[in-house]
């Protein structure tokens, strides 16, 4: 099946109507008819059921077209990406960071480094905490990981950048916000979210507070779980300095605690492009100008 039959078929569960989808699409109804047969033919089962009324997707071709349309959406995205990449630049850096460090970070990372090389465009992967699959698999040519999710792996190369401590994220107006430091025992009588894919220094911290001052806790399923129920007033959360987006909406407060979380930048060893190793470089000056990132 090709990109043209992708746009038989979806033309046709939009009109309902094979003479008015052949319009629209400035072919002949029989070549429509027919290509649209061969299509049936090739998944092996029915899109459309047909009647005096025009042309009604079956059931399976409903949950087909769902797919197509992505489909034939980043299909379109890559060829616009494609243009232009191919107007602008000759070579690429993809980078995978999460999401929160991306958006404050890597913007000005991104203007400095194409400003400075031109030609060499960044290209930036939003990752799950702690998943260095896509890296694994070359997606990305430099990675944001902890040190112990990465430094058994063979074939990369380890980039210190900092030791990420831990916060305690609350409401601006909470009673806690604006302190300079928050200890266990301010937790007391608080209820504290855990879980949500949490790293082991930091479940740490959290079994302490709960062993130790007998904090109220629930579990919440992900990081925007828990910053919705922040702001519902359902708890308070500690979390990695590394996640701060520092867009004001919440109150960051250092929390007093031993454990600190060694974030490093992955590269392939392999990779020995001039273009890798300034931006690297480059990361590691900006985040080590953000001081409450340090240790």
């Amino acid at each position: 099946m090709d990109t043209r039959q992708f746009d038989y078929i979806l033309e046709l569960a939009k009109t309902r109507s094979f003479s008015r989808a052949a319009e629209n699409l400035h072919i002949t109804q029989p070549a429509l008819t027919y290509q649209i047969k061969l299509a049936e033919e090739e998944i092996q089962f029915s899109l459309f059921e047909r009647s005096p009324r025009g042309a009604i997707l079956t059931p399976a071709g409903e949950q087909f077209c769902v797919t197509l349309r992505n489909i034939r959406e980043d299909l379109r995205r890559a060829v616009e990406q494609g243009q232009n990449f191919s107007t602008h630049y000759s070579t690429n850096i993809t980078i995978g960071l999460p999401m929160r460090s991306a958006i404050y970070f890597l913007p000005e990372a991104t203007e400095i480094f194409e400003r400075d090389n031109p030609g060499v465009s960044v290209t930036p992967h939003f990752l799950r905490l702690y998943d260095s699959s896509s890296f694994l698999r070359g997606e990305e040519d430099i990675f944001f990981a902890r040190l112990e999710d990465v430094m058994h792996i063979p074939d990369i190369k380890i980039h210190s950048l900092f030791d990420s401590r831990i916060y305690l994220i609350t409401e601006k107006g909470d009673e806690l916000a604006g302190r300079e430091i928050v200890h266990a025992e301010d937790l007391r009588g608080r209820v504290l979210m855990v879980g949500g894919g949490s790293p082991p220094e930091l479940k740490a911290v959290q079994k302490r507070i709960i062993d130790e001052i007998h904090t109220e806790y629930f579990n919440s399923n992900d990081r925007e779980t828990t910053l919705t129920n922040i702001r519902a007033h359902k708890g308070i959360c500690l979390a990695p300095g590394f996640l701060n987006d520092h867009n004001g909406e919440f109150s960051w407060t250092l929390f007093d605690c031993p454990e600190k979380i060694t974030c490093v930048l992955c590269t392939h060893s392999g990779d020995k492009r001039k273009s890798v190793a300034d931006f690297v470089r480059l990361l590691q000056r900006i985040y080590s100008e953000h001081t409450d990132f340090q240790a």
